[in-house]
């Protein structure tokens, strides 16, 4: 059994990429591996085949080492509902909502979570590829650590750090994080990997050089910038698009300030057929035809943010014109005459008035609804296969008009009478072709486009396999994976 780690100078380095792209590689080379985070922070989650919760990122490794998601991929996941508070996730299971002072002081049951899962892990991989959070330079954080270092130095793991040349600073980035290590973390970094090239390789080759030398460490190798790789983003917003064809339909998110598994969304930007926009603070809602109301750690408080920019007056007036709406989880939950959270669970006890355009109530109750499901949208009873996450339990006569019928029995959803507003607890729902085709007939696109958004994840997973091929030291990374 061998575990490898993959720290970074800086969040958003590229760890996750570099990770998936190991994964594939490994498996590649005839050998299992399973990709590991200890401590995620993010609010982009996955349902595993095991009924928890887990990020997003790690469920995207899953697919590139050939494996179904797991909790033990991801023990501790964080979601925050405010700005110094998070829902505390364990193996999969919400356990309490914490501020940063109190986690601060659970770190140490929360490394044991860490541990198990890696033993378990251990025991059944052959490899071990473990993603860092952040950056294991973050003085402050030091103390109890079980992302980074602290993790690594648990294990006895090797680490190699990866550092983003795009935001400039690299050779700072590795060498001021190097030298804010221990000596005995400084020795487990058996390597630094640079990110995001774009040029004449051998313009940065004397910088190379001197990084080796300065170090003592190697430099396993440079990876280049890609323009077109898409894969799913950990948490911040991915705003880029697909080349658009002449017919588009025009979509809009507003982005709410706990914006949730704006994931769905990635199939409607590499759509070329859709003109995706994400609207933030003080920018007015275009004219479109669909609005989406997209899922949120915090309902009400994200709701009255939504009041507070003049969105819930725009959409009325975009509901008067004839256009879509649709809201996913939360934004389901928004569509409805009231909300209301007796134990506090996203802020403080009580209840919010929704925007009243469907007939039921949302009440949050303490336990989350994990599940991934399959079933047949109202629309074109076109099949669709999604996941649920949530903990709103939804009651009201507007349920009666379903927007989906899943295969369980249930029903889910709701659409108004006149057709003009959809809304569903499913996230996903875009990544079933057959689903987004036709939600996008619904809002108004004539001879829709098959995409299928499965196959292009793919298709950036196997191009990441071959950059590590062409772009890194491929013996030492298979001195260092054990094989």
């Amino acid at each position: 059994m061998t575990t490898l780690m993959v720290q970074g100078t800086t969040s958003d380095a590229g760890k996750s990429t570099l990770v998936t792209a190991l994964c594939r590689w490994v498996t590649r080379q005839g050998v299992s591996v399973v990709p590991f985070k200890p401590q995620n922070m993010a609010l982009n989650s996955a349902v595993t085949a095991d009924g928890g919760e887990i990020g997003r990122a790690q469920a995207v490794q899953a697919q590139a080492a050939n494996l179904e998601p797991h909790t033990d991929m991801n023990p501790v996941l964080l979601k925050p509902n405010s700005d110094t508070g998070a829902q505390v996730i364990i193996h999969g299971r919400a356990v309490t909502t914490m501020n940063a002072v109190a986690y601060h002081d659970y770190k140490a049951i929360a490394m044991q979570a860490v541990l198990a899962s890696h033993e378990r892990l251990s025991a059944a991989y052959p490899v071990v590829m473990v993603e860092g959070a952040g950056s294991p330079a973050e003085i402050n954080l030091r103390a109890g650590d079980i992302a980074n270092m602290g993790f690594a130095e648990a294990v006895d793991c090797p680490v190699v750090l990866i550092a983003d040349i795009n935001r400039g600073g690299v050779f700072a980035h590795l060498v001021g994080t190097l030298e804010l290590l221990s000596p005995s973390e400084q020795a487990r970094v058996k390597g630094f990997i640079i990110n995001r090239f774009r040029g004449d390789i051998a313009l940065l080759q004397p910088g190379l050089d001197w990084l080796e030398e300065r170090t003592g460490k190697p430099v396993i190798g440079v990876l280049p910038y890609v323009m077109d790789l898409h894969l799913e983003a950990e948490d911040g917003l991915d705003q880029r698009q697909t080349d658009k064809v002449d017919q588009v339909l025009n979509v809009v998110v507003p982005v709410l300030p706990r914006i949730s598994n704006h994931t769905d969304f990635d199939p409607l930007r590499l759509h070329p057929q859709v003109d995706l926009q994400f609207i933030g603070p003080g920018q007015a809602i275009p004219p479109a035809d669909l609005i989406i109301l997209p899922g949120s750690k915090s309902v009400r408080s994200d709701l009255a943010y939504l009041r507070a920019n003049g969105w819930d007056t725009a959409i009325s007036r975009h509901l008067r014109y004839g256009g879509k709406v649709l809201g996913i989880c939360g934004g389901l939950q928004m569509l409805g005459e009231q909300v209301h959270d007796p134990l506090g669970l996203e802020g403080a006890p009580g209840s919010s008035a929704g925007l009243g355009l469907l007939a039921f109530e949302t009440q949050l109750e303490e336990e989350k609804q994990l599940r991934n499901v399959r079933g047949r949208l109202a629309l074109e009873d076109a099949q669709v296969s999604g996941y649920e996450i949530h903990a709103g339990v939804t009651t009201g006569p507007a349920l009666e008009n379903a927007a989906v019928q899943l295969d369980d029995g249930r029903c889910d959803g709701a659409q108004s009478v006149d057709g003009q507003i959809f809304g569903t607890y499913l996230h996903g729902l875009f990544e079933s072709p057959a689903a987004c085709g036709a939600l996008l007939r619904w809002a108004g696109l004539r001879d829709v486009q098959e995409v299928d958004y499965h196959a292009l994840r793919e298709r950036d997973i196997e191009r990441l396999a071959d950059l590590v091929e062409k772009h890194l030291d491929t013996g030492l990374l298979r001195e260092l994976c054990g094989f």
